[in-house]
């Protein structure tokens, strides 16, 4: 069976973008960090996204001007277009990437079969729509990527709720960014 993993870069105090929406001036990773980025998501054959994190993300197939520089973004890039997509969203009736197929709202039971079916692990990106596979108890693994600076409020990366969590693993990189990856506990829904 398949993993659902939960992994965004963060700030210090736990939020994915400040109160403004601003995430681009603090949580550009280097290549150290994106290497490592890009050694996780290897290992994922779909990513579950909202609407907006969707959005986001689909600049990796449409715009290649953002791999021109980074040999690492140029593998996120190719990862990145290589695994399937499933977006929930109520508004967006067609996809605008390859592989990418739309459902206009989160089942727990389809996600559920998809991670029984699945033999590559998947991944639920955006705080929203984490929160909602935390809620329905489907997120085995979080991981924050967590930069050396407080935002003060914002978009918080978990939700309100109590979670369980056992240490997996810890790394400091070079840029004072440091990964930390925990398996969620039977007992944090």
């Amino acid at each position: 069976m398949a993993r659902l993993i939960y992994s965004m870069i963060t700030s210090l105090d736990g939020y994915v973008a400040d109160a403004e929406g601003d995430f681009g001036s603090w949580a550009q990773p280097d290549e150290e960090v994106l290497a490592a980025l890009n050694d996780d998501i290897a290992r994922l054959g779909t990513y579950l996204y909202g609407r907006r994190m969707y959005e986001l993300m689909a600049v990796w197939e449409s715009d290649p001007s953002l791999t021109a520089d980074s040999p690492a973004s140029e593998d996120f890039a190719r990862l990145w277009q290589q695994a399937d997509k499933v977006v929930y969203s109520t508004t967006l009736t067609q996809p605008v990437t390859e592989r990418t197929r739309v459902h206009g709202i989160f089942d727990p039971e389809q996600v559920r079969t998809l991670k029984e079916t699945s033999s590559a692990d998947l991944s639920i990106d955006g705080p929203t729509l984490a929160s909602a596979g935390l809620e329905h108890g489907l997120v085995d693994e979080i991981a924050m990527y967590i930069c050396p600076v407080s935002l003060g409020g914002g978009l918080a990366f978990l939700p309100r709720q109590r979670l369980d969590l056992r240490l997996l693993e810890q790394h400091r990189f070079g840029n004072g960014v440091v990964r930390l990856r925990y398996a969620v506990g039977n007992g944090s829904r």
